[in-house]
């Protein structure tokens, strides 16, 4: 897209979406939200990135092919199931764990990583797809 506007308002325009995929993911742990929907948005993001600055500056802004980051995810998710087979409960029941950090408390818990997993998988299969319809449309 070669609008003035578009390309100077996207910046600011991922910067918010992307705070807020992050607020989702994490509110979602208890609240409407979770994983998969903050992955989308998040996805979204680097989507209005790639028409304002173009596919290129978009797979660098990624640092890694955007697969990657959905093997990740897969990994992520699966390293939650696994935790719960280590302490002898059945595969992805949840387990909860406190720590002190910096004199607040900070709860971890399987099922947050299991939903960080997959916001890892839809961010990455979703990128990687938009950045490929992208690509071919600048061909075409």
């Amino acid at each position: 897209m070669n609008s003035l506007i578009f390309r100077t308002i996207a910046p600011l325009l991922v910067a918010v979406m992307l705070v807020f995929s992050v607020f989702v993911l994490l509110r979602g742990h208890n609240e409407p939200g979770g994983g998969f929907i903050g992955g989308l948005i998040a996805a979204s993001a680097l989507t209005i990135y790639g028409m304002a600055m173009g596919v290129a500056a978009a797979r660098t802004a990624l640092k890694a092919h955007p697969l990657a980051y959905a093997g990740f995810g897969v990994a992520l998710a699966g390293l939650a199931g696994v935790l719960s087979i280590l302490f002898d409960v059945p595969f992805l029941t949840g387990l909860w764990r406190s720590f002190e950090f910096d004199g607040v408390e900070v709860a971890i818990s399987t099922p947050m990583v299991f939903d960080i997993g997959v916001y890892f998988v839809v961010f990455g299969t979703i990128s990687a797809v938009a950045l490929a319809l992208e690509d071919d449309e600048g061909g075409a």
